[in-house]
C-alpha cells in the first residue's frame, strides 16, 4: 500500500489542465497538494456521485481533460455508474479511486469485502477498455505518465493506507469552488 499523501501528490506531479473532481476521502489531502486550485472542484458530501457527475461533464466539455479521484467507499455507493461510464467511453475520462478499504469519513468502518474485491476487475468487467491497479509509488511514478498521456476512458485503482481518522473538512466546499472552477469549464466548452 502507498501513503495516501504520496499517491495524491504523484497524481499532482502528473497533472497539467484538468479538471480535478475530488470526494472526501482524499479531499484534504488533494487541497492539501494541488496546485490548480482553479480547476479543483470538491464533491465531498456526495458519496458515490462523483463518477457520474465527472461523467457528465466529460461528455458536456470533450476539450476538458476530467479526473475523478473517487473514494473506494463511495464508489461501493454507486457501482453502476461503472457501466454508464464504460458504456459512454468519452477519452477524456479517468477515473482514479483511491482504495483505503474504509469508510474514512462515518468512522473508519471496514469496507465489506475489502479484502476480496478488485476495484480494476469490476471496471474491466463493466467495460473499461484500460484498468489498472497500483500499491506501490514507484510503479506508479513510473506509469502514471503512459496511464495519462493515452486517451481515456481509463479506470485507475490506489491501494493507499487509510489516513488517521480526524474531523477536520476540506477548506472549501463546491460553492466556494464553482465561481472558480466555472470559467475554466466555460472557456474549454468554447
Amino acid at each position: 500500500m502507498m501513503d495516501l499523501r504520496a499517491a495524491v501528490q504523484a497524481l499532482v506531479a502528473r497533472r497539467t489542465d484538468e479538471l480535478v473532481i475530488v470526494p472526501f476521502t482524499g479531499g484534504i489531502a488533494w487541497e492539501d497538494a494541488s496546485t490548480r486550485r482553479e480547476l479543483d472542484l470538491p464533491f465531498w458530501g456526495s458519496m458515490g456521485k462523483a463518477g457520474s457527475t465527472g461523467l457528465g461533464v466529460a461528455l458536456a466539455v470533450p476539450n476538458l481533460r476530467v479526473w475523478v479521484l473517487d473514494g473506494d467507499g463511495s464508489l461501493l455507493m454507486n457501482l453502476g455508474s461503472l457501466v454508464t461510464e464504460a458504456s459512454q467511453a468519452p477519452p477524456n475520462f479517468y477515473h482514479f479511486v483511491l482504495e483505503n478499504g474504509v469508510y474514512r469519513t462515518t468512522g473508519g468502518q471496514p469496507i465489506p469485502g475489502h479484502e476480496r474485491v478488485s476495484f480494476a476487475g469490476l471496471a474491466r468487467a463493466a467495460g473499461f477498455p484500460r484498468a489498472y491497479e497500483f500499491a506501490d509509488l514507484a510503479t506508479l511514478e513510473r506509469d502514471l505518465p503512459e496511464v495519462v498521456g493515452q486517451p481515456g476512458p481509463a479506470f485507475v485503482t490506489l491501494k493507499v493506507s487509510p489516513e488517521p481518522l480526524d474531523r477536520r473538512l476540506p477548506r472549501r466546499t463546491i460553492k466556494d469552488a464553482l465561481p472558480e472552477v466555472w470559467p475554466a469549464i466555460r472557456a474549454r466548452a468554447g
